[in-house]
C-alpha cells in the first residue's frame, strides 16, 4: 500500500533526513586510511544518538537476509555494491567506500548514501562516482507531479548505460516513511510513462548503485548481506530521500 504524506509530515520527514545528512558527513570526515568500518559505525551511532533518532538499520532482516543487520551504517568498499557491515577492515589509500544510513525520528525516516574515495583517487573511480551522482540527479529531476515510477527508473538507467555502468536488477530505490522500505519499489530500469503515478506527498528512495564493469552480475557474500560485483569490479551507491510535490522535488536528506 502506497502512503501520501501530508506537508505536515514530509517537514517531519525533513528532520530525520537532517539527521541523516549529519551522520553521512561524520563518517565522511571520520574516514581515513587506517581507520576501521567500525569506527565509522560508531560515528554515526553517536550522531543518532545525540539527535534522539534510532536506527532503522540496526536488527533489520529482510526475508532475504540470514541474520538480522548489526548495524546502523552499511559500510560497502571497492567490489561491495551495497549492505556492507561494518567490521575491522582498516581503510587504504584509494578505497572507494559508499556508507549508507538511516534515521528514524518522531516516528518518521530519513535514508541516503554516499560514495567518496579515501586517500589517492583513481581517476576510473571518480567518473563513477560523478556517473551514479548524475544518474540521482537524472532520477530526482523526474520526480514530479504527473509522471510515473517508470520514468525515474528510465532516467536513472539511461545515464548509466551511457556511461556503461551495470546495476543490480534486483534492488532498487523503495517508497519511504513511517518505514525505511514502503510501496512502491522503484527499479533501476524502467520505462517511461509506467507503474505508480507520481502525485504530491508521495516520499521516495531513489538510489542508483553503479557497478563499473558494466554487468549486471552480482553475488551475495558469505555474512548474508554484503552484494558483491561478480567480476570484482567497483561499484558506487549514491542515494536520497525524495519527496514528490506539486512545485517539484524536495530533497529531504540534503545537509
Amino acid at each position: 500500500m502506497v502512503e501520501i504524506k501530508t506537508d505536515a509530515a514530509l517537514d517531519a520527514m525533513r528532520e530525520a533526513g537532517r539527521v541523516v545528512a549529519d551522520a553521512l558527513g561524520a563518517t565522511r570526515t571520520a574516514a581515513a586510511v587506517g581507520v576501521t568500518l567500525t569506527e565509522l559505525d560508531e560515528v554515526a551511532r553517536v550522531v543518532l544518538a545525540e539527535a534522539g533518532a534510532g536506527s532503522p538499520f540496526l536488527g533489520y532482516r529482510p526475508s532475504f537476509a540470514s541474520v538480522p543487520f548489526p548495524a546502523v551504517i552499511c559500510a560497502s568498499v571497492n567490489d561491495a555494491v551495497a549492505h556492507g557491515i561494518p567490521d575491522g577492515y582498516r581503510l587504504r589509500d584509494g578505497d572507494l567506500v559508499s556508507i549508507d544510513c538511516g534515521a528514524e525520528l518522531d516516528g518518521w525516516t530519513g535514508d541516503a548514501a554516499i560514495s567518496f574515495i579515501v586517500g589517492t583517487p583513481r581517476p576510473e573511480d571518480v567518473a563513477l562516482i560523478d556517473a551514479t551522482q548524475r544518474a540521482l540527479d537524472a532520477g530526482i529531476a523526474a520526480a514530479v507531479a504527473g509522471n510515473r515510477i517508470g520514468d525515474i527508473s528510465y532516467a536513472v538507467g539511461e545515464v548509466a548505460d551511457a556511461a556503461g555502468c551495470g546495476m543490480p536488477p534486483d534492488f532498487g530505490g523503495h517508497g519511504i516513511g513511517r518505514r525505511m522500505h514502503e510501496d512502491p519499489h522503484v527499479p533501476g530500469r524502467g520505462r517511461p510513462g509506467r507503474g505508480f503515478p507520481l502525485r504530491h506527498g508521495l516520499t521516495l528512495a531513489i538510489e542508483p548503485m553503479l557497478m563499473s564493469g558494466g554487468r549486471n552480475a552480482y553475488f551475495t557474500a558469505d555474512d548474508g548481506w554484503t552484494l558483491r560485483t561478480t567480476d570484482g569490479s567497483r561499484a558506487a551507491h549514491i542515494e536520497h530521500t525524495v519527496a514528490v510535490t506539486a512545485s517539484g522535488p524536495r530533497v529531504l536528506t540534503l545537509p
